[in-house]
């Protein structure tokens, strides 16, 4: 947890700050993040550190438990403002909606199989958003391709915006270790570019066969940057159709690490390396 605390800390002042999201934990370690938080250097808060929480099977008490960690930041510029949960039923998905105030960014996790069309559909009447996993340690936790495609369709089909997680810490689709283990066994994983603009080409009416391409793609010089927009061989996005995917869409992925999507999108020559402050 400290080392945790201390990453994110240099993150939020860094060069890529810009794209670091919410610090996210299960709501069962937030006395253990305040232990830690009050142990680590004096971190310099430029805007409100924004906390993620993880829920259990107790909702109520989760969210009893966040309002009194809110609470008790006040003042100190940290603050829980979204909270991500599982459900598999609509039953489950309507009392999570019932119980969790519409304050909080609401993720609600489904299982891409069988069809999660109803479960979306759910999350979109409570004005609640989706969560996917797109992998794991083990090669069983990653979806197949059309199923993930399925789920992206009944997001936008629903109007329910959608976050990634798990698997994701590239851009591009490929072979890479499951843990960061030197005999970690190996398996395809899905990209979080291939994903965010495979939603995007959903959007933009692209004949599915094709968005599946997309999402499997795994050659680098498939895809071309400027700075108007992107293309993946001979079909284009413009800013403004990769804005509206990022709001309504795929919103944002979460990864264990920080620094190994940005490094790889620099390597890629998709991001441009930050210009040192020495």
């Amino acid at each position: 947890m400290r080392t945790a605390l201390e990453n994110y800390a240099r993150y939020s002042s860094g060069p890529s700050s810009w794209a670091l999201g919410r610090f996210i934990l299960p709501v069962s370690r937030l006395d253990e993040f305040d232990v830690h938080l009050r142990r680590i250097p004096v971190h310099p808060i430029e805007s409100p550190w924004r906390v993620a929480a993880l829920m259990g099977s107790n909702v109520g008490a989760d969210v009893y438990a966040i309002d009194e960690f809110n609470g008790r930041h006040t003042n100190e510029g940290v603050r829980i403002d979204s909270v991500e949960v599982k459900a598999t039923s609509e039953a489950a998905i309507g009392e999570i909606i019932e119980i969790v105030p519409s304050t909080l960014h609401t993720y609600i996790e489904v299982p891409v199989e069988p069809d999660p069309a109803n479960l979306i559909r759910s999350i979109g009447q409570g004005a609640r958003r989706a969560k996917v996993r797109t992998g794991g340690v083990t090669r069983e936790a990653f979806p197949r391709a059309v199923d993930l495609l399925r789920f992206a369709r009944a997001s936008l089909d629903n109007r329910v915006p959608f976050k990634a997680t798990a698997g994701l810490h590239h851009p591009l689709r490929a072979t890479y270790r499951l843990t960061y283990a030197d005999n970690s066994p190996m398996a395809r994983m899905f990209g979080f570019l291939n994903l965010m603009l495979a939603v995007a080409f959903l959007r933009s009416d692209m004949n599915e066969s094709d968005v599946l391409r997309v999402l499997e793609e795994d050659d680098p010089s498939a895809f071309q940057t400027d700075d108007s927009g992107i293309s993946w061989r001979s079909t284009r996005l413009d800013i403004k159709a990769l804005s509206d995917a990022r709001a309504l869409g795929m919103v944002s992925f979460g990864s264990c690490s920080f620094t190994e999507p940005i490094e790889d999108l620099q390597s890629l020559h998709l991001l441009a390396a930050p210009v040192s402050r020495t």
